[in-house]
């Protein structure tokens, strides 16, 4: 790659089509360039930015807008204070940008302008490969957040072959809906980059619940794509009234089991593809989860394996990035995942892994949310694995016959503790620490 090499912030061709879809109203293509014209002229010369923007188009302004003004996006995993006032404490020249209130009273904050006073029609505009565009943060499901910076070059590579897999050439004018937010790498990548880089709209709104789902997508004309989580399909199909149909069902941060996979594609009509990858190295292989157990790496992404585990690198990853994964090849461009090296379990001589646990949990008939949790072992103890259930009319000694029927009986937990509800994050995910405190405060640790 030159230095000299520069991508454009948008693919599409028409500047009359649809750029977005906000409180009903389309906004163009033209509309989204002079937005994002006008938003660069009023952005504080600072070097960093937080955009909190709830708004996906306002989002997707703030994020061209900024780098255009070599500005680069923290993306962190929320935005809770004390995790903001970590990165205003690291970042002392960050700022700010918001549709709502201030997250801090000691971060200058901008707030995205009801009116923008567009000025005359902007042009596309194309931006060094080289330049620095986000930094993501890890989850911290496992600990403290990680910094991962991507310059657009990487991105733009990542997001077309993304699209290239994902089969949306076939989508023209397709309209993306997500339930994921887009501060996060899956959210950008798969609600915003995705659209940016392959002529699509962006629905403005992110629905949550089933019913907000079904009506965002029954107002978005079609073609239309669903970027969702796992948790959000298994919300969706156990709705007794059937979904609008979709065109393509997109999913991703944590594993679905085929038997859910063809319920969801049955119920909506579209093929379900799951999207493999992680903030560190962003987007890595795709599959048709209904259909195959096998990944299958995206263009411009390569896979070795050493004494340490498995490397990602290429074209459309920043750097080569060690994952936390165990991947298995398979023929060349295919491989077999079996779950992070954190989830690994070691008890009586006998391994397995957390995900291996909480895919069997999960499939019993009446659970709708669970998952498996090793305490704390600081005090030299021998610790019992803990299952915390979302199962309305089953019992703990139900639940507990039928994971006798299916795993092995060291990995049997002690106890079951039936809960209303996991503390998932906005991503579906289930940070570690957060398990704890459930534990904590029920007694079962």
């Amino acid at each position: 790659m030159s230095a000299a090499e520069a991508y454009p912030l948008i693919q599409h061709g028409d500047l009359s089509a649809a750029f977005a879809f906000r409180r009903g109203r389309p906004i163009s293509v033209a509309e989204f360039l002079a937005d994002v014209a006008a938003l660069a002229r009023q952005l504080p010369a600072h070097r960093n930015v937080l955009n909190l923007c709830a708004d996906r188009y306002r989002f997707a302004v703030g994020l061209g807008a900024a780098l255009c003004r070599e500005q680069v996006s923290l993306m962190p995993p929320n935005d809770r204070p004390g995790l903001i006032g970590d990165l205003a404490a690291d970042f002392p020249d960050l700022y700010c940008l918001t549709d709502g209130d201030a997250p801090l009273a000691m971060l200058p904050s901008l707030r995205y302008p009801e009116d923008l006073n567009r000025g005359a029609a902007a042009s596309v505009p194309m931006l060094p490969a080289d330049r620095p565009a986000v930094l993501l943060f890890t989850s911290g499901s496992t600990g403290r957040p990680k910094p991962s910076p991507k310059s657009w070059g990487t991105l733009v590579r990542s997001a077309r072959a993304a699209g290239d897999r994902l089969g949306v050439a076939a989508l023209a004018g397709a309209t993306i809906v997500g339930t994921v937010p887009h501060q996060h790498s899956y959210g950008l990548e798969s609600t915003v980059l995705l659209g940016l880089q392959h002529g699509l709209a962006l629905q403005a709104e992110r629905p949550l619940y089933p019913a907000d789902v079904h009506a965002c997508l029954a107002s978005t004309p079609r073609p239309r794509l669903l970027v969702t989580t796992p948790i959000h399909i298994r919300a969706l199909v156990a709705e007794p009234d059937a979904p609008p149909p979709a065109d393509l069902l997109i999913s991703a941060t944590a594993p679905l089991t085929q038997s859910l996979a063809k319920e969801a594609e049955a119920r909506f009509g579209a093929p379900l593809l799951e999207i493999y990858g992680c903030s560190e190295a962003g987007q890595l292989a795709t599959r048709r989860t209904a259909e195959e157990r096998a990944w299958h790496c995206l263009d411009g992404v390569a896979l070795r394996q050493d004494e340490q585990g498995t490397w990602a690198s290429g074209a459309a990853v920043e750097t080569p990035t060690l994952l936390q994964d165990y991947i298995e090849p398979a023929e060349p461009g295919r491989f077999l995942l079996h779950g992070r090296m954190a989830d690994l379990v070691n008890i009586a001589g006998k391994r397995t892994s957390l995900a291996y646990l909480d895919h069997h949990l999960n499939a019993i008939p009446g659970v709708q949310d669970g998952a498996f949790v090793m305490p704390e072992d600081d005090d030299g103890e021998v610790r019992r694995l803990i299952a915390v259930v979302v199962a309305p009319g089953l019992t703990a000694r139900q639940i507990l016959a039928a994971l006798r029927e299916r795993v092995d009986a060291a990995f049997l937990p002690r106890p079951v503790l039936l809960v209303s509800s996991l503390p998932r994050n906005a991503l579906g995910k289930l940070p570690r620490d957060a398990l704890l405190q459930l534990l904590s405060q029920r007694g079962a640790d």
